[in-house]
């Protein structure tokens, strides 16, 4: 009897001790599992932004070497609200979304498209930018006036950005060749030097590399291959840091501050509301 009552303890004891490992295993999923991303940038002082920082006017080197742009002013807002620095730093933008998901960085802000396929591997702000994928040829050129004459023609785009979209449009499937670019300034040049027959771009970028450089080339007009909307990428897990800059943003477009740097880079409001 004396055995069956110590086997009978033992067992329930081992039973009380495996139920609290057991909660305690839980407790500790949970609170790795929790959502600290804005309390990180916080803690850490900075919010660390990913970019290409070739791409004018969101984020590029002025003459000084200085990053600056429209997604730069607007990030250094955004931090400044936060109660943070604001830590710039170029990555290669083939790899970005691997760059943000293994927490090289904290943001990509860079005029990101929007996409379902980025969508699937990051989360992203409300769009704060409309913009479109539109064909830039030389001013000389009368033989490109739409997207459905690139067929036959070689066309240049940037790696990890654009060429999603160019690739998933019907009219790229005729094109002769698609050249693929990490910077592009590179495809610029190899249009100015009649390498490739037209450079498919955003608007905001080809407007501003047109006007700024007095390059001899045109937006071929209303033939644009998407209309697109630009956004803030996260990692899936950040939803806090997510939804604060999205406060951040909502509240700098309700008292202007957000029209102020539109007009200061665009010389116009066309920022989202």
């Amino acid at each position: 009897m004396k055995r069956i009552l110590t086997f009978l303890l033992l067992a329930s004891f081992a039973v009380i001790i495996s139920c609290n490992n057991s909660g305690s295993t839980n407790n500790t999923a949970s609170e790795s599992a929790e959502d600290n991303s804005l309390q990180k940038v916080k803690d850490a002082g900075k919010l660390v932004l990913g970019l290409d920082d070739t791409f004018a006017p969101m984020g590029f080197r002025d003459e000084n070497g200085e990053v600056v742009g429209f997604d730069i002013d607007l990030a250094k807002e955004v931090a400044s609200r936060l109660g943070v620095t604001l830590e710039i730093k170029p990555i290669e933008w083939s790899s970005s979304i691997l760059s943000l998901n293994k927490g090289d960085v904290d943001v990509l802000w860079n005029g990101v498209t929007i996409n379902d396929a980025r969508k699937q591997q990051i989360n992203f702000s409300k769009p704060y930018l409309n913009n479109r994928l539109v064909i830039v040829k030389a001013i000389d050129d009368a033989a490109i006036n739409s997207k459905d004459d690139l067929a036959g023609k070689v066309l240049g785009v940037q790696v990890g950005s654009n060429d999603e979209a160019l690739t998933a449009d019907p009219a790229s499937k005729n094109a002769k060749e698609i050249r693929r670019y990490d910077v592009n300034v590179n495809a610029f040049l190899d249009l100015q030097a009649k390498r490739i027959d037209a450079v498919i771009i955003d608007e905001v970028a080809a407007q501003y590399y047109i006007s700024e450089k007095k390059a001899p080339f045109v937006v071929v007009d209303n033939s644009p291959l998407t209309e697109e909307l630009y956004g803030v990428g996260f990692r899936k897990s950040d939803e806090k840091l997510l939804a604060e800059v999205d406060r951040i943003l909502d509240e700098m477009k309700a008292d202007g501050k957000a029209a102020e740097i539109s007009q200061k880079w665009f010389a116009k409001d066309i920022v989202l509301k």
